[in-house]
């Protein structure tokens, strides 16, 4: 079997000798190319071979359970090359040991045992936290729903646009089951994020500001900034921290924008109608405002509802609101790494 998957390396140390090891917690093993295991017994590459011809020839192991090759690469000569190098794994590497009469092969045996002891027993530590934290984080926002559900300012409209939420949100929760990344860690996410200018942004509200007092819903109070409030939000998500961008993604900036109108209040009137708007004007000017199918990401009757909920929220619950916007808008794997959809 060929692969490309980034199986753990770890270092195997023996007085002065080192050998590159791949780990392999899911199968329980590790794996040596036949260069490694010359290293590890001491024995030049021809002989380690012939060890090897012979535990394949006398049926001790069968070849397509313990090879496996590995995408690596190489320097030769002056240019890096990558190759599929054949690995063998423990089984195999304690066979030769064995033919070789080599005490390595012991050593090696009872250290690979422990290492892969010590990854099991860790990963299903960090895999049990890390459920358990994102389990108490969808519990505190399934709790922000049904308290907003209760909301005197909810409509027939925006229950429906709750439902949508809530729908999407459980089917995400139960396609990715994952349960060593976890549903409310941000999401696989696209980086970058063009941020509209100050005057971008001005020029938007002031476009849905006339339209909305010419329909009569909306007087000239609407948007209108109260001190340098609007300019400083979106400084503050455009920043930088020790020069990387402190929202580095399009779903962290997205979702940013959003919650900080919605809460921040930066205009005298029309904060919720205003975050709403920037948020999708900022989506659009990013080509994400539709999926791979060409619907809008968040319909207007559930962003409306979006905007409901974290008005309601408590300021303690902000990551909570954030990473759920930022899971509603998650991307397919295949586009963030720049494959065609």
């Amino acid at each position: 079997m060929n692969t490309n998957s980034q199986t753990p390396i770890v270092i195997y140390q023996e007085a002065d000798q080192q050998v590159e090891v791949r780990l392999d917690v899911e199968q329980d093993t590790v794996w040596l190319t036949q260069r490694q295991m010359s290293e590890l017994f001491g024995k030049d590459v021809r002989t380690v071979n012939e060890h090897l011809l012979n535990v394949y020839s006398e049926d001790e192991l069968e070849r397509d359970s313990t090879i496996r090759k590995f995408r690596i690469v190489r320097q030769e000569g002056a240019r890096k090359v990558t190759r599929s190098i054949e690995h063998y794994n423990l089984d195999v590497i304690i066979s030769v040991g064995y033919r070789v009469k080599s005490p390595q092969g012991t050593r090696f045996r009872q250290w690979a045992t422990r290492v892969l002891r010590e990854h099991l027993t860790q990963g299903w530590t960090l895999n049990r936290q890390r459920f358990e934290e994102n389990a108490r984080e969808l519990e505190a926002a399934m709790a922000l729903v049904r308290k907003t559900a209760g909301s005197p300012a909810l409509d027939a409209a925006s229950g429906r646009g709750f439902v949508d939420i809530v729908t999407r949100y459980a089917q995400t929760f139960l396609l990715l089951q994952r349960y060593d990344e976890g549903l409310l860690t941000e999401p696989r996410a696209e980086a970058g994020g063009r941020l509209p200018t100050l005057e971008e942004a001005r020029a938007a509200l002031a476009s849905l500001k006339a339209e909305l007092i010419a329909k009569g819903e909306a007087t000239d109070l609407f948007a209108r900034e109260r001190g340098d409030g609007l300019e400083a939000l979106l400084g503050n998500l455009d920043q930088t921290i020790f020069g990387e961008p402190a929202y580095p993604s399009v779903e962290a900036k997205a979702a940013h924008l959003l919650y900080f109108v919605v809460k921040n209040h930066p205009f005298a009137d029309g904060n919720k109608r205003s975050a709403a708007y920037l948020f999708v004007d900022f989506l659009y000017r990013n080509e994400r405002l539709l999926d791979a199918h060409g619907a809008v990401v968040v319909n207007d009757v559930g962003l409306a509802a979006l905007t409901l909920l974290i008005a309601e929220s408590d300021p303690a619950n902000k990551e909570t609101m954030v990473r759920l916007i930022m899971n509603m808008l998650a991307i397919p794997e295949a586009r963030v790494s720049g494959e065609s959809v």
